[in-house]
């Protein structure tokens, strides 16, 4: 089951929340009031989140900052002249990918792709055996694609936490999701896959750049459009990333490139509030679900806003409403009191029920997690997941809206986005452009899907290593 959006113009609007009984609905908007947040209230983070990049950026800030500020030592864009063949190899998850990138006159005339599994005994023992497992993947698909005599740079995308010391250098700073390999905490990833095809003898193959997906995003925007200069994810988590001035990132391993005059440096902006800064728009909804968490106290924009967490944000308020007899006559099912028993899908399920003014699949859902409900229910249930979005988009665009500001661009910028959550969300990216507008409305800018950052992003981003390269020996 897949939202179904017939508009055409898909409105921002609330639902119209109709509560036959004027006190239960009084008693409703006063549960809910933390999750509405003010304009004042949007630029007050809007000004923290400069504040925060601007302390990130700094190499001796005066109190620590939420944002890490990456410099990812990408200082040039595709701009048409790309040329070669050049490999990607997209590890984020128990899945991984190497693909081939064939680009002439900048424009991609080939694809190959294989995928790739990661069994639990590798995530989970030594670092050396993953890395072996790797580079065995890479010549199984050099093997099949008869690219044997042939040098080729590969792209690494590496989706985990790391520290970034040059284009070809990221230092794993923690394992995430389901690896948990001993020996590589601390470690060099490109020098460490790097070792293990040369162990191999066999392989004419270079690691020569090192990102994340949500600079693979920027890039793969940047290779669609090259007025794009910010990337962001917003699926199961969420991150951000931007063109800043060269002379504003102070933290260069080898000095800066010469003659750069732009380099992307990676936010990290799910971390955003970390510190405690945002503490203040934080309601009882939010502090449970922290609380309950695989990490609490940290990630806690992305707790705010990604798609890992809407679902359950919107089950916590529906319980605290049973409780107070505001819904579903005050008797919960036990999936509405599992967690993680009201998904995310739901909410993009009902906002569309919202926008097309129908009750087809909020009955399917409430018939799904099996309660009684009214029509009072319907309305009210199509209020909180309204409400969680409309709060998530507010926030996706007060950073936004900020991050353009900073970059101050007299023409227009684009936003490259990616992720599960903003694809599949039926409105998500209407209620986001609309408050961009709100809250900087002198700025130009469009929203673009950039599918697939990881991948094709890791090809065009070793491209661009190479022109780099070329460009400071001449």
């Amino acid at each position: 089951m897949s939202p179904c959006v017939t508009s055409a113009n898909i409105p921002s609007e609330a639902p119209q929340l109709e509560i036959a009984d004027p006190k239960k609905a009084t008693q409703y908007q006063e549960c809910v009031k933390g999750l509405k947040l003010s304009k004042d209230t949007m630029l007050k983070i809007g000004k923290i989140f400069h504040d925060e990049m601007e302390l990130g950026l700094s190499l001796n800030p005066p109190k620590k900052s939420s944002l890490q500020m990456c410099n990812t030592y990408i200082t040039q864009l595709p701009d048409g002249t790309e040329e070669g063949e050049f490999l990607a190899l997209d590890l984020g998850g128990t899945n991984f990918r190497v693909i081939l990138l064939q680009l002439s006159k900048g424009q991609l005339v080939r694809e190959e792709v294989k995928h790739y599994h990661v069994p639990e005994a590798l995530r989970l023992g030594h670092g050396i055996p993953l890395f072996d497992y790797l580079a065995t993947c890479i010549h199984e698909f050099i093997t099949e694609h008869d690219l044997e005599k042939r040098r080729i740079p590969l792209g690494f995308t590496f989706s985990f936490p790391m520290d970034q010391r040059g284009l070809d250098s990221g230092v794993l700073v923690t394992w995430t999701k389901t690896f948990n390999c001993e020996g590589v905490v601390g470690e060099d990833a490109v020098k460490m896959l790097n070792d293990a095809i040369h162990r191999r003898g066999d392989l004419n193959v270079d690691v020569i750049a090192i990102l994340n997906d949500t600079t693979g995003t920027l890039i793969q925007g940047a290779y669609l459009d090259t007025a794009c200069g910010i990337g962001l994810i917003l699926g199961t988590g969420s991150n951000a990333c931007y063109i800043e001035k060269v002379e504003k990132v102070l933290r260069w391993d080898g000095g800066k490139a010469e003659g750069a005059e732009e380099v992307i440096v990676d936010i990290e902006s799910g971390a955003f509030g970390d510190t405690g800064v945002l503490d203040f728009i934080r309601t009882d909804f939010d502090r449970e679900l922290d609380r309950h968490s695989l990490l609490p106290e940290s990630f806690t924009f992305e707790k705010y806003i990604s798609g890992r967490y809407l679902g359950e944000l919107a089950r916590l308020v529906m319980v605290k409403l049973v409780k107070q007899r505001l819904l579903f006559a005050g008797v919960p099912s036990e999936k509405l009191l599992t967690p993680g028993g009201f998904t995310t899908r739901f909410i993009s399920l009902i906002e569309a029920d919202t926008i097309n003014h129908s009750t087809d699949n909020v009955r399917i859902v409430l018939d799904e997690i099996e309660v009684n409900f009214d029509a009072d229910d319907i309305n009210i249930v199509k209020d909180v997941c309204y409400l969680v979005t409309d709060r998530s988009a507010k926030l996706v665009a007060i950073t936004l809206a900020t991050i353009l500001d900073r970059m101050n661009k007299p023409d227009s910028v684009t936003i490259a986005v990616d992720g599960s959550l903003y694809k599949l969300h039926p409105r998500l990216s209407t209620l986001i452009g609309k408050y961009i507008q709100e809250f900087t409305p002198a700025r130009k800018f469009s929203l673009l899907l950039a599918e697939d950052g990881s991948g094709k992003g890791a090809g065009l981003t070793a491209a661009l290593a190479i022109k780099m390269k070329n460009n400071a020996q001449q």
